[in-house]
């Protein structure tokens, strides 16, 4: 499958690279295990590019994306940007969805030379290897996403905070990240762990794990989860009446569906966020409008990201005057390295490895909707410690 995407640019004065349009070459798993998130991701470029292009374009020339399905699979998505890269020979790529994917197509991305900012690849093994041209578009990887919510809790007077801690988590590297983040942030804190159970993505029965959880009567429960699994966890947890004083779950409690699929017992429930529609972060506004306007629905997380990623490509296309494969490429990867980037998830800069610098913000179920609580100068709402009954 192959989506294009034009729209008419206005004539500009910077148009170094001729009057044609950039061409920007990305794989997504439209199809296949990350099919729902990578459409998310696709309507956030495409939601960039139409930005970009209303308001004249980069350089000058629209933007033009030429989007290949990868089915999930590794395989295909090295074959992709192979084929974007060598063949089609476009002037910009940008990154897939999922860690998976991310590490092999930044790999061939590598191998040309070519700039690569991703929107997904958080996991810790990402930022291992060795790669130069590898850029993160978001605030933190995997393990600092919590960073907020553990200094929050160290922070606490010692009769208040908890001293015991029970961990759940998918075998996936982000997953994993996320809770084993926290986990080595609250264990130096001096908060026991007295459950640490790691689970196949594919499962569906939590009641074995939820057990052992209940039967801890562990202070905090964390879930390095994505959806289904951490619904499936929760609705487990809520049968064995276990009430701890602190819930936190990745991904699942910021999924519009997620308050339905728990019965509405959300009040509490912790969650990281790279993103919020109500972040007060200058782009954001134009963003959330402009991207309801075209798809009648506000963005989540997944499209933000990848309007984050295409945000940072073109800083660096403006900032340097060119997009083109060739000597171009490594004057943007230089860029991106000596330079922040206004996003709409914040201001962004990156390590030698292209890891983010930040964390993200903590969103919490407050009477009935979910409210960024953490850092204090984006805060919406109050953290509410101890969490109410479920």
């Amino acid at each position: 499958m192959t989506t294009s995407l034009t729209a008419c640019s206005g004539g500009g004065e910077d148009g170094g690279g001729g009057d044609g349009p950039i061409k920007v070459g990305i794989s997504l798993p439209l199809t296949g295990d990350f099919s729902e998130p990578g459409q998310g991701v696709q309507q956030g470029y495409e939601a960039w590019a139409k930005i970009v292009n209303d308001s004249g374009g980069l350089l000058g020339r629209q933007v033009e994306l030429k989007i290949l399905d990868d089915q999930s699979s590794a395989d295909r998505v090295v074959a992709d940007y192979e084929q974007l890269i060598g063949s089609d020979q476009v002037d910009l790529v940008v990154g897939p969805f999922s860690t998976r994917l991310v590490v092999p197509s930044a790999r061939v991305a590598s191998e040309y030379g070519m700039l690569f900012v991703e929107p997904a690849g958080a996991a810790a093994e990402v930022f291992t290897q060795g790669f130069k041209n590898l850029f993160y578009a978001a605030p933190a990887v995997a393990n600092d996403h919590y960073n907020h919510l553990a200094e929050y809790i160290l922070a606490l007077p010692a009769d208040q905070r908890p001293k015991t801690a029970a961990y759940a988590a998918m075998d996936d590297p982000f997953a994993q990240g996320t809770a084993y983040g926290l986990k080595a942030k609250l264990e130096a804190g001096g908060v026991k762990t007295v459950v640490d159970e790691v689970y196949p993505p594919n499962t569906t029965d939590f009641g074995s794990i939820a057990a052992k959880i209940a039967a801890s009567k562990a202070d905090v429960v964390v879930g390095g989860s994505q959806y289904q699994d951490g619904v499936n966890l929760i609705v487990a947890l809520q049968q064995l009446n276990y009430q701890p004083k602190l819930a936190a779950f990745s991904t699942a409690p910021t999924n519009p569906e997620f308050a339905a699929a728990i019965g509405n017992k959300t009040e509490g429930i912790l969650a990281p966020t790279g993103y919020s529609q109500d972040a007060p972060y200058p782009s954001n506004k134009e963003f959330v409008e402009k991207y309801t306007a075209q798809f009648g629905k506000a963005p989540e997380e997944d499209q933000a990201n990848a309007y984050t990623t295409g945000q940072v490509v073109a800083a660096a296309v403006k900032a340097v005057g060119c997009a083109e494969q060739g000597d171009c490429q490594q004057k943007l990867i230089d860029w991106v390295h000596a330079n922040k980037v206004e996003t709409v998830v914040g201001t962004l800069s990156w390590d030698d490895t292209g890891k983010p610098q930040g964390a993200h913000m903590i969103q919490q179920w407050v009477g009935g909707d979910i409210k960024i609580v953490l850092p204090a100068d984006v805060k919406e709402a109050a953290i509410v410690y101890p969490k109410p009954a479920w």
